[in-house]
C-alpha cells in the first residue's frame, strides 16, 4: 500500500507544470507545457489535441485525438535548428502563405481536462471562449 502511494507521489511529481501556452489552431490545439523532472530539471511537454466529433446534433460524440513529444534542454538547440531548416526549405518551395488568424487561449485546468477525457462530452469548449 505504500509503495502504490509513493509511485502515485512520484508520478504527481512528474506531471508537475510549471508554465503552460495554449495555442488554438483551427481544429487543433497545441499546449505547450514546461515541466519538472524527477531530478528537477525541466523540459517541454508538446501536445497536439484534435477534436473530432462523430455524428450530428443531439447524438454528436466528441472526443480529443492526443499525440504528445518530450523535448529536452539538451536537445533545444538541434531541435530549434531543424525546425528553422525545415521551415524555410517549405517557404522557399511554396512561398510565404496567408497568415490565419489564430488566437492563443489560457490552458484549461488540468481538472477540466481530466473530466473531458473521462466523459467524453461537448463541454471542453463550451467551457472556452473564443475570441
Amino acid at each position: 500500500m505504500e509503495i502504490e502511494k509513493r509511485k502515485i507521489e512520484i508520478e504527481k511529481k512528474d506531471n508537475e507544470i510549471v508554465y503552460s501556452k495554449a495555442i488554438k489552431a483551427g481544429k487543433r490545439i497545441y499546449y505547450l507545457d514546461v515541466k519538472k523532472s524527477r531530478n528537477d530539471d525541466l523540459f517541454l511537454a508538446i501536445t497536439e489535441s484534435k477534436k473530432k466529433v462523430v455524428g450530428f446534433d443531439e447524438d454528436a460524440q466528441v472526443t480529443y485525438e492526443k499525440h504528445k513529444i518530450f523535448l529536452y534542454k539538451e536537445d533545444f538547440d538541434k531541435f530549434v535548428e531543424g525546425l528553422q531548416d525545415v521551415v524555410g526549405f517549405i517557404k522557399r518551395e511554396q512561398g510565404e502563405s496567408p497568415q490565419r488568424e489564430y488566437r492563443e487561449i489560457e490552458s484549461p485546468k488540468i481538472e477540466e481536462e481530466i473530466e473531458v477525457e473521462e466523459t467524453k462530452t461537448k463541454s471542453f469548449f463550451d467551457k472556452l471562449k473564443f475570441k
